[in-house]
């Protein structure tokens, strides 16, 4: 008679191998997916590289077309290849820059301004984008920012004699001649107004209550009420000779002096 024992379970070495190639598995796909996504990110940010060297040669190719057409005198083509270019680069501070300068040419002043901010915001330290500004602000009639934006340039490139020579120079005398000029108008400004004063007011004294100007109201008021009170007709004959007749109303009496007052 067989004894009775425990059995042992069935599986039990086969499910622990099993396991152990699970875990074994788990680990080469593991490294697989670690491998995997440390050649992915390189090969994207890659990618990226290539298409940013693409703009920048592409925006290149494009700004010297445009400066080319510039040279030229074509100047609307030239904006349009550089506007194509800051599509590609938009923080391109030359660009910016010489668009500005191609505005002022065709004296659009305040597109040429912003142009100008838009270069300088690109690149504080280009002393070219300051000079343009400048140059654009003057055209505007802002004469201090002018100046501003010219020591800026200066203070960047000292050795610059265009800006001190040409550009700040002509800056300072414009506003010396602006501070003169407004001189001259104040001082003619008070003239003028005591001039038109003494002209447009005549020094006449009414007196409105004076005895001569009374008595000619009442003369005259009392011609008219005898010309109204009597009735004049003119009668033309058969033969040709005309009468005038004049009839005086009753009741008209002659006009009372009590009746004027003087005025107040």
């Amino acid at each position: 008679m067989a004894s009775f024992g425990w059995k042992r379970k069935i599986g039990e070495k086969v499910s622990r191998v099993t396991s152990q190639q699970f875990e074994a598995e788990a680990a080469d796909e593991k490294e697989a997916v670690e491998s995997e996504e440390g050649g992915w990110l390189p090969a994207a940010k890659r990618r990226k590289e290539v298409l940013l060297e693409g703009c920048a040669e592409r925006s290149k190719q494009l700004k010297d077309e445009g400066a080319s057409l510039a040279e030229n005198k074509r100047y609307r083509e030239a904006i349009q290849r550089w506007d194509e270019a800051l599509h590609l680069t938009p923080n391109e501070a030359a660009l910016h820059e010489m668009k500005a300068q191609v505005l002022m040419s065709l004296h659009e002043i305040f597109p040429a301004v912003h142009a100008a901010e838009m270069a300088v915001q690109c690149n504080p330290h280009s002393w070219e984008s300051w000079q343009t500004l400048g140059r654009a602000q003057l055209g505007l009639g802002e004469i201090l920012l002018a100046i501003r934006s010219f020591q800026v340039a200066l203070h960047i490139y000292p050795m610059n004699p265009e800006i001190w020579k040409e550009d700040l120079s002509w800056a300072r005398m414009l506003l010396e001649q602006q501070k003169a000029a407004q001189r001259i108008k104040r001082s003619e400004a008070p003239n003028a107004v005591t001039q038109f004063s003494q002209k447009s007011i005549p020094e006449v004294d009414y007196d409105f209550e004076s005895e001569e100007i009374i008595a000619v109201c009442a003369a005259i008021a009392e011609k008219q009420k005898q010309v109204s009170a009597n009735k004049t007709m003119v009668i033309v004959s058969a033969s040709g000779t005309a009468e005038t007749i004049t009839e005086k109303e009753d009741g008209a009496t002659p006009p009372d002096s009590s009746a004027f007052i003087k005025a107040r």
